[in-house]
């Protein structure tokens, strides 16, 4: 008897490189709590949170990009800031054999996905510290951005065609 099993779909398979993105790991690159007048808020609890997602890659190695998620949120009471919180999630990230769309994907969706759990943590962590009650940021949908954004991409480029 022996023991075969089918090849797997890959790459191999049909001809072409097996497409890979693979985290090599995940590690906090810089970050920032601004607190101007310390936990001193007057009146209620109630600031208005403003929360900003920024994306950006870099090649680090042939096949390896760091990407970095920034998590900006700001509170403000009124015209008073109270709290600004920077933090910068990286990532190392093998990527071999990805097409152009899978590595817009990758970057734009996927890789932010990852990232995102960790930067979350430590600006909750960052607010916490500061004197301020606990801000849990709300989950994001970063293959809902990604698909905005390339829709937008396409309008812009249909825009400008007319």
């Amino acid at each position: 008897m022996t023991n075969e099993s089918a090849p797997a779909a890959t790459g191999a398979a049909t001809g072409l490189p097996a497409s890979q993105l693979a985290l090599q790991g995940v590690y906090l690159k810089d970050c920032s709590f601004e607190a101007p007048e310390g936990p001193r808020a007057n009146g209620q609890w109630n600031p208005q949170i403003a929360l900003d997602l920024n994306t950006s890659v870099q090649q680090i190695g042939t096949d390896l990009r760091e990407v970095v998620l920034t998590v900006t949120v700001s509170a403000k009471q009124g015209e008073q800031t109270l709290f600004l919180v920077e933090v910068k999630q990286a990532g190392a990230f093998l990527m071999q054999n990805l097409s152009q769309d899978e590595y817009r994907r990758a970057i734009g969706s996927l890789c932010p996905n990852v990232l995102f759990p960790y930067a979350r943590a430590v600006v909750s962590t960052l607010v916490s510290q500061g004197g301020f009650p606990q801000l849990l940021l709300p989950p994001v949908n970063f293959e809902a951005l990604y698909a905005q954004s390339v829709s937008d991409a396409q309008d812009a480029a249909t825009a400008t065609r007319n």
